[in-house]
């Protein structure tokens, strides 16, 4: 099996060859790295330029105010490009364990019926690691909570079923891991969840996660569109859809905010 891992920048340039060095020592060889740039002003697309074995994109058409969208629109050109049978998505600020690639293309040789792999981030602070161990993907209730993007890997063939089916032009402050949540609940419902960190996610004060802190209003506002599109998503699939508790808390917050 091949490995395209496709990585999404944007203005990252402290933590580039951090990143690509990592793909680079993987024990696992059979891959290509593909690397787009969407529209940095710093110095990302000079430094990529020296790696010769990594592909660069840069973006050239017009971006959009909401960087969960941009993000998501980068992954969808590079996967575009990609010539693999097995995706791996990454963000330019985290990094892979030299093991990674290796030892998730084994667990699709294992079951090939599998459609989606996530492994464990263990999450980087400025001072700290910290391995997120909590059980992912609860299933009583619609919202699915699974590892961030960087901790996704999907088979080539239905990683370009599910760009098409998380409608990404819409609902844009929606984050990819999210919208890749739904679908693997709800459509594939074949998907495994590693016990095992291989991913270092980096949380970083610029990151699309910072502009989001906990309870925040922006938090709020991001919840009830992350709802709105659950509902639109399960409309849109013929899936039976009852508002719960969170949805109301949800949506009366918001409207004190509109006060």
């Amino acid at each position: 099996m091949k490995a395209s891992i496709l990585i999404a920048n944007y203005n990252n340039d402290k933590f580039i060859i951090e990143c690509i060095n990592s793909l680079i020592n993987q024990t696992y060889k059979n891959i290509e790295i593909i690397f787009f740039d969407d529209k940095s002003t710093d110095a990302s697309v000079e430094i990529v330029k020296k790696f010769k074995n990594v592909k660069l994109i840069i973006n050239k058409e017009d971006k959009k105010s909401f960087g969960c969208y941009n993000q998501i629109n980068s992954y969808k050109k590079a996967l575009g490009e990609s010539t693999g049978d097995i995706i791996f998505f990454l963000d330019s600020d985290d990094y892979f364990k030299t093991n990674k690639v290796e030892e998730v293309i084994n667990e699709f040789k294992l079951d090939p019926n599998c459609k989606i792999i996530f492994d464990l981030p263990t999450f980087k602070f400025k001072r700290s690691e910290i391995i997120k161990k909590k059980n992912f993907f609860f299933y009583k209730t619609y919202w699915p909570f699974i590892p961030p993007q960087s901790c996704i890997t999907i088979s080539k063939k239905h990683a370009e079923q599910i760009i098409e089916l998380i409608d990404f032009d819409i609902f844009p402050k929606i984050w990819m891991d999210f919208r890749v949540g739904i679908v693997s609940k709800y459509i594939f419902n074949q998907f495994k969840i590693l016990k095992k960190s291989y991913t270092y996610y980096r949380q970083s004060d610029h990151s699309i996660s910072s502009r989001y802190k906990f309870l925040s209003k922006n938090w709020w506002i991001r919840r009830m569109e992350a709802h709105d599109f659950i509902i639109y998503f399960f409309k849109k699939n013929n899936i039976k859809y009852k508002k719960n508790l969170d949805y109301n808390i949800t949506k009366l917050i918001n409207k004190i905010y509109e006060i």
